[in-house]
């Protein structure tokens, strides 16, 4: 009898453990849950493309820990519609204020400068420059040649490096089958300061661009050239003909002629 009322003490004991433990537990998680708020940021419904205007059927709201605020997401749609993706955008992601154009900037070329920048368009000769080869997002430097004020020679000097080129012509994005369109015009993404200078160059002389490739960021602070410089470097001299050797050839032994005179009265010789 007492083994008995011992093992049903226990039993009580491990019950009344077990329904403590699940209460504290579920208790702690609770509250867990309370100080740990939720934040719903807006998100493509669907991958997006750069260039297209963002609906509300474009959009989701999900689920982010408030602990680890998101910096330029937005909470509203209202606040993001009509506004155009710069960056393509995957679903499932918040969207953030640098993917889209600027409020109010509308669609095409302006939706694509960012703040503090310019767009400006410079036109080279399709002969001697590589626009027929420039395509948005290209790098290159711009040269320009000019006659500088009382100089006695034309010089070369360049203008900017490192340009990024935002417009081909009329075409704002590459071509996806990846043809090359052949223009002399490319707007360039300049800052202020820059932009003065492509105008002043632009007015001064001939421009030239030179494609450069996108992963060199280096500055080259050379000096412009002159075209005396284009003879400085020696030319070298033609190799001289071969000289033939001539074979002397002796002088002809002289004729000895011979005279005969023939008198009256006998006859004699005379050697010449």
């Amino acid at each position: 009898m007492n083994s008995k009322r011992l093992l049903l003490s226990l039993a009580l004991a491990l019950l009344v453990s077990g329904l403590c433990t699940w209460m504290v537990g579920r208790r702690m998680k609770a509250s867990a849950t309370q100080h740990t708020p939720i934040a719903r940021y807006v998100s493509p419904s669907h991958a997006l493309e750069p260039g297209a205007v963002v609906k509300r059927e474009d959009t989701d709201l999900i689920e982010w820990p408030g602990s680890a605020p998101v910096e330029g997401a937005f909470l509203r749609v209202e606040d993001l519609l009509g506004r155009e993706v710069l960056f393509p955008l995957a679903k499932g992601q918040p969207i953030l204020d640098r993917d889209l154009s600027a409020p109010g900037s509308g669609t095409g070329l302006a939706s694509k400068i960012p703040d503090g920048m310019r767009a400006v368009a410079l036109r080279s000769d399709e002969i001697v420059g590589v626009a027929g080869f420039l395509i948005p997002g290209s790098h290159l430097d711009v040269l320009v040649t000019y006659r500088p004020a009382g100089a006695a020679e034309p010089m070369t000097a360049t203008v900017l490096e490192n340009a990024v080129v935002i417009a081909a012509g009329h075409q704002l994005e590459p071509d996806p089958q990846g043809k090359i369109s052949d223009v002399t015009v490319v707007t360039l993404l300049l800052t202020a300061e820059q932009s003065q200078r492509a105008v002043l160059a632009s007015n001064q002389g001939s421009i030239h661009f030179v494609l450069r490739n996108g992963g060199d960021a280096g500055r080259a602070a050379s000096a412009p050239a002159l075209l005396s410089q284009l003879a400085a470097q020696p030319v070298a001299a033609a190799p001289a003909a071969p000289r033939t050797a001539v074979r002397a050839t002796a002088a002809p032994a002289p004729v000895r002629h011979e005279i005969e005179t023939v008198l009256a009265g006998g006859s004699g010789s005379g050697g010449q």
